[in-house]
């Protein structure tokens, strides 16, 4: 019998990138407290040699992201703005960046007062208009980055229109999908060529953690983004990847109840003469 895709998708979010535990047969990834491993000689070990650069209930969240996603790769960050200042590092002097207006705050803040200060430039664009996005472009263009839907008007913009517009000048299409989560759109799959999320918000779901995760479809983004995770160590700590994997594996429940909930408010908005 074959699951329907909903059915499909809901086990990709349970089980992907996560084996039972060899040592005891659990289904749950541990939670691997440790700072450093034993190496059975000088550079000789079982893939982990520092809990920076690895962790293996990480690594298991960034394997599932990045199912959930279509992704080649995640990395996960202590925040959700760790991670798109990781994205950032791509960029070198002189770059210039388009952006969606209605941006989050914290998005707009790194970038007008912190990145502006290193001869990085930003142009703030309303995205879900593309030929405002096509006129912003420059030849010194290297990022679209959009956030759709926007946080917090619900904003939306073309994703597959977007990727073009962004390829054809040689820029990468990044893509704040943390308001819709991949149970309402998965980014890579329209063209975009990185993914990032606050985990922080649906991917957790349970306002107990703090954090980021970006995705990449390229394996050029994906290898620049494991070294910098390692090399600025803004990481998510064990405890919060083990709560954020706990997250995803009612990721798909949640949502549904959600957009049902929205769509109960909506019809009632709708309905009601005193609302326009």
């Amino acid at each position: 019998m074959k699951l329907p895709d909903s059915a499909r998708f809901s086990t990709i979010c349970i089980h992907a990138g996560q084996d039972p535990d060899p040592s005891t047969g659990a289904i749950i990834v541990p939670i691997y407290q440790t700072s450093t491993y034993v190496q059975e000689e000088l550079g000789r070990h079982k893939g982990y040699e520092y809990a920076r650069t690895q962790n293996p209930t990480r690594a298991a969240l960034e394997r599932n992201i990045a199912a959930i996603e279509n992704g080649k790769a995640a990395y996960a960050f202590a925040s959700g703005m760790a991670a798109i200042g990781a994205i950032a590092t791509m960029l070198k002097a002189g770059d210039h960046v388009v952006v969606t207006d209605n941006t989050y705050g914290g998005t707009f803040r790194l970038f007008d007062k912190v990145l502006s200060k290193y001869q990085l430039s930003f142009t703030y664009v309303d995205t879900s208009r593309l030929d405002l996005v096509e006129a912003a472009m420059r030849p010194e263009t290297r990022l679209l980055f959009v956030e759709t839907p926007t946080n917090p008007v619900m904003r939306l913009t073309d994703m597959s229109r977007a990727a073009e517009i962004a390829h054809q000048h040689d820029a990468r299409l990044v893509v704040d999908n943390t308001f819709a989560s991949p149970i309402v759109q998965r980014p890579l799959d329209y063209g975009a060529d990185l993914v990032v999320h606050s985990t922080t918000k649906y991917l957790n779901g349970h306002s107990d953690s703090v954090g980021g995760v970006v995705v990449a479809a390229r394996d050029d983004d994906s290898d620049w983004l494991k070294f910098i995770q390692n090399a600025e160590g803004a990481i998510l700590s064990p405890f919060d990847s083990f709560l954020v994997l706990r997250g995803t594996k009612t990721l798909a429940l949640r949502m549904a109840q959600h957009s049902a909930n929205g769509l109960a408010l909506a019809q009632f908005l709708a309905s009601e003469p005193a609302v326009k």
